[in-house]
C-alpha cells in the first residue's frame, strides 16, 4: 500500500514541481485545495498530503493551518545565484555541484579533523535512519553535503553550500520522469552506498578517491534526472 501511494505521489509531485518551476504558479499564489488536487489527479486524500508534504519538505510550498498551501519564492541569497526554475536550472545546478562539491570532498580528505569526521558520519547515520520519509530525508541529505563542504577547511564552500540550501538536494533527488523504474527504496539504497564511498574516502584521508566519489555521486544523480 505504501509503495502505490508513493508512486501515486510522485506523479503529483512531479506535476505541480514542473508548473512551480515554470512559472505557471506562481511565487505567493495558492496551490489547488486538497478537493481539487484529489479531482484533477484521481488519486486519494492520502496521495495528494504525501505530494503536499514532499512539497513542503523542497522549500516549495508553505502550509497553513485552514488556508491552505502556498509556492515559496526561491531565496536568491548568494551574488551570481539566480532561482532555479526550469529543468535547465536543475541540470545546470548539478553541473556546478559536481565541479564544487568533488573538489570540497577532496580537500576534506586531506584536511578533516576527528570532529568533523564524527559529523559527518552522524549525517549519514541521520540520512539512513530517516529512510524514504521526505519531510526529514531533504534535510539529512543535504546536512551530508553541508558537513563534507565544512571538512574542507574552506569556509568559502560550506558558506556556498549554506546558501544554496536544501532546495539544492530536493530537485536532484525528486524524479521528474513519472516513468521512472527504479523504486524509491532501490533509489535511496545507491543514494546512501554513494555517500558511504564520499565518506569512507575521506575517512581513509585519500583526496582523489574522494574527489571521484563525490564526482561519480553527483553525476549519477544529474543522470538519472537527464531524461524527462
Amino acid at each position: 500500500m505504501r509503495v502505490l501511494v508513493s508512486g501515486l505521489a510522485d506523479h503529483v509531485v512531479d506535476e505541480l514541481k514542473r508548473r512551480i518551476l515554470d512559472g505557471q504558479i506562481a511565487p505567493g499564489e495558492k496551490l489547488p485545495g486538497e478537493n481539487g488536487l484529489v479531482e484533477e489527479f484521481g488519486v486519494s486524500r492520502t496521495v495528494v498530503r504525501e505530494a503536499v508534504s514532499r512539497l513542503q519538505a523542497a522549500g516549495l510550498v508553505e502550509t497553513f493551518q485552514g488556508r491552505g498551501s502556498f509556492v515559496l519564492e526561491v531565496p536568491e541569497r548568494t551574488a551570481g545565484l539566480r532561482a532555479v526554475r526550469s529543468h535547465r536550472d536543475v541540470l545546470d545546478l548539478m553541473d556546478f555541484r559536481i565541479g564544487v562539491e568533488s573538489e570540497a570532498a577532496g580537500l576534506a580528505a586531506g584536511r578533516r579533523t576527528g570532529r568533523q569526521l564524527k559529523g559527518i558520519e552522524r549525517a549519514l547515520d541521520d540520512f539512513r535512519r530517516v529512510g524514504d520519509d521526505p519531510s526529514r530525508s531533504v534535510e539529512a541529505d543535504f546536512a551530508f553535503h553541508l558537513k563534507v563542504a565544512v571538512a574542507s577547511g574552506n569556509r568559502f564552500y560550506s558558506d556556498l553550500i549554506a546558501e544554496l540550501g536544501p532546495m539544492m538536494i530536493m530537485l536532484p533527488r525528486t524524479r521528474l520522469d513519472p516513468a521512472y523504474e527504479i523504486s524509491d527504496r532501490e533509489h535511496l539504497t545507491r543514494v546512501i552506498h554513494e555517500h558511504e564511498n564520499i565518506h569512507a574516502a575521506i575517512a581513509r584521508g585519500e583526496p582523489e578517491a574522494a574527489r571521484a566519489a563525490a564526482r561519480v555521486h553527483l553525476a549519477n544523480t544529474r543522470d538519472r534526472l537527464r531524461d524527462r
